[in-house]
């Protein structure tokens, strides 16, 4: 089997990739990543990944690459990463009470033979009407820095969703169904 690469620093898509049982290697993807809001989040999440996939493929000659971006967007945009506490307590008010989407759109490049699928998957997420000491608590925490929408479903911030519908492992980072249909398309059967 060939080498298995996920370009990705993410250490939450290096935790849901590993429950596939295939041996992988970690190696990050230095491409720079623009939230052009003149394409759909869907589309957003589909370019990313696969800029992502190629920026690896250069150190890899005949490997199989997979990128992956994660999207939350509601219906006035795209929300990015905070890199503020301040930034972070705006984007927590936007989704408060409200539905938004998570979209991961994810590559699966063959760097000798070019051979490239990549999908992307829509989940939704719907946020408890917060008050502003559950979202200062939550702040504190450090944790929704650096974090699309400035949430992470499987940790801190479970207690402030309502409810979900769709694929969990998406709105974590990286959806494993999916993924694994995409790598059969490669050759690489995954039984677990």
């Amino acid at each position: 089997m060939k080498k298995i690469v996920l370009a990705s620093s993410s250490p939450r898509r290096k935790e849901l990739f590993s429950k596939l049982g295939v041996p992988f290697e970690v190696v990050p993807s230095d491409f720079n990543e623009v939230l052009d809001p003149k394409i759909s989040p869907r589309e957003l999440a589909m370019k990313l990944a696969l800029g992502k996939a190629r920026a690896v493929t250069y150190k890899f000659p005949d490997a199989i690459i997979i990128g992956a971006d994660t999207i939350v967007a509601d219906e006035e945009g795209v929300l990015g990463k905070p890199k503020t506490p301040e930034e972070a307590g705006a984007m927590l008010r936007r989704l408060s009470g409200k539905t938004h989407s998570v979209f991961t759109g994810f590559t699966v490049m063959d760097s000798k033979t070019k051979k490239t699928v990549s999908d992307v998957c829509e989940s939704k997420v719907t946020f408890k009407t917060l008050d502003p000491a559950e979202i200062e608590k939550y702040i504190v925490t450090g944790e929704p820095l650096e974090m699309a929408g400035a949430y992470a479903i499987q940790s801190g911030a479970k207690d402030l969703i309502e409810k979900y519908e769709g694929d969990y492992n998406n709105i974590v980072g990286l959806p494993l169904m999916l993924l694994r249909h995409a790598l059969k398309l490669f050759g690489i059967d995954i039984v677990k």
